[in-house]
């Protein structure tokens, strides 16, 4: 094989989209709907195929796929049939680059190569190309390796590549890092938001081009994003990364949109899975975060001391973005601290009274309110009192900006959730990003709620303009052809306890 060759289908396996292809839609498939809780490898097979792949691609993901099913706790380590394959045809990345924790002056860049190597980020700055690491990906980081850029100009658009042991590797050629407005200056700022891809939406390549061109600074992920149904076999969680990260569209967004996880129940363990589930160990939740936290790329993840939960909080711009884990300290549905647990409760109360910006995203991989489905696997089921204690902190310190997201129950939805007070929030759950099936549109406040949507594709996006003298942002939903379905805009006065008229 010559080099060129190899090369060709380094890029075709590692970077479709680098070539160009129209790609078809899961939604265009009959019949994925009804498989999304299915986890077999013909299953999988099947969205691999969805957008067109080489022969090379084909025989390291079969292999690799067919292995994770064999053993299922493996890591990619203990499978040597994806070396071997890799090996054969010159291919040095399995997944990334990854973009996340962007800031005003920098952002991580995260890869996961085929074995142990040294990973280089090179950016292109005014005066010639920086390079920053290197940073050596191992066994056991599971071949995974995030490598932190700094030194950037705030609000500016820098090309970059991706070097593994001293080699180039190929990068969409719409990858490019932008970094984030510095913190309380005044100006516009765009993110997206959604939940519930469920493997299935990793693959509609009109709703992911549309997250990307629109110019989205930030992509927040609220649960359900790409693994299904694994419960402690944490090796078949990394096939589903694997598939992930082998979408060209999903590349394509990645390489150039920072994103953030956060995860909910079957990305967790399985369906309403939390806590330890009957049949797990509290090893299996460790090594269940332990894949999760090497797979994603946000800015922390829990109590990193202490191996638990992956809950954290940012800024991006004027938003200070708080992202909750709801599922790895459940209790008991009813008891106190049943939801968060104690410690997480108490950290939140801090980093709410901590918040500096004009606006926070407070994000719950559930939905707050109990309008839809009679609040199932939701705050209102599980501890009432915590969200209590939430609202009230919030109207008594008079926090203002705070913007609800959840996810969980699919569909796209938008609630107000009036207080005795006279103080309304709003919550946005968007959980349609893979168009699946769920319960009624419309729950049962309709008053209460003015938009719901299902068995569509939608995602989320907040526009915030602090040049104003009252910050406002405005919410849309967008469809994977561009339409905005909904729209509305809200000052941060609004969104302020003590700032607004009762209803």
């Amino acid at each position: 094989m010559t080099k060129a060759n190899s090369v060709g289908l380094l890029c075709l396996l590692v970077l479709p989209a680098l070539c160009g292809y129209a790609g078809e839609s899961s939604r265009d498939l009959p019949g994925l709907d009804e498989l999304q809780y299915k986890i077999t490898p013909q299953v999988d097979t099947r969205l691999f195929n969805l957008a067109p792949q080489p022969e090379s691609a084909r025989e390291l993901f079969t292999a690799a796929r067919q292995a994770f099913e064999e053993h299922p706790q493996a890591r990619f380590a203990d499978v040597p049939v994806i070396r071997e394959i890799a090996g054969k045809h010159n291919i040095l990345l399995l997944g990334g680059p990854m973009l996340g924790a962007v800031s005003h002056d920098g952002v991580r860049v995260w890869v996961r190569t085929v074995k142990p190597a040294q990973v280089v980020v090179a950016v292109q700055m005014p005066e010639g190309e920086r390079r920053f690491g290197p940073v050596a990906s191992t066994d056991d980081s599971d071949y995974t390796a995030v490598v932190p850029v700094s030194g950037l100009k705030p609000e500016t658009k820098y090309t970059y590549r991706v070097l593994v042991d001293g080699k180039p590797v190929p990068v969409a050629d719409g990858a490019a890092i932008i970094t984030s407005p510095v913190p309380d200056t005044k100006g516009r700022m765009t993110i997206a938001f959604g939940a519930d891809f469920h493997k299935t939406g990793l693959w509609d390549r009109k709703l992911l081009d549309q997250i990307r061109k629109r110019g989205n600074l930030a992509l927040l992920l609220l649960g359900d994003n790409a693994t299904l149904e694994r419960q402690a076999k944490v090796g078949l969680s990394r096939a589903d990364y694997l598939l992930r990260d082998m979408s060209p569209a999903w590349r394509e967004v990645a390489a150039a949109v920072p994103v953030y996880a956060g995860w909910d129940d079957h990305d967790y363990y399985s369906n309403d899975g939390s806590g330890i589930p009957r049949g797990a160990t509290e090893a299996d939740r460790a090594n269940i975060r332990t894949v999760w936290k090497q797979s994603w790329n946000n800015p922390s993840c829990g109590f990193e001391e202490r191996g638990q939960g992956i809950f954290f909080r940012t800024r991006i711009g004027p938003c200070d973005v708080i992202m909750l884990d709801t599922r790895f300290f459940r209790t008991v549905a009813g008891q106190a601290n049943s939801f968060l647990g104690k410690e997480q409760m108490r950290w939140l109360s801090g980093e709410l009274t901590a918040c500096k910006g004009p606006f926070i995203i407070l994000t719950s991989g559930t939905m707050w309110t109990d309008y839809v489905s009679s609040g199932k696997d939701s705050w209102g089921k599980w501890d009432p009192q915590a969200r209590e204690q939430i609202f009230s902190l919030i109207e008594e310190k008079k926090i203002g900006g705070v913007l609800l997201l959840s996810g969980d129950r699919h569909g796209a939805r938008v609630m107000r959730i009036p207080r005795p007070s006279g103080f309304t929030f709003w919550e946005f759950e968007l959980g349609s990003l893979g168009a699946h099936k769920g319960p009624p549109a419309i729950g049962n406040k309709p008053e209460l709620q003015p938009f719901g949507l299902i068995n569509q594709a939608a995602f989320g996006e907040f526009t915030f303009d602090t040049a104003v003298a009252d910050p406002t942002v405005t919410m849309r939903i967008v469809d994977p052809d561009g339409k905005i379905l909904y729209e509305t805009l809200l000052t941060r006065s609004q969104l302020t306890p003590g700032s607004q008229k009762p209803d």
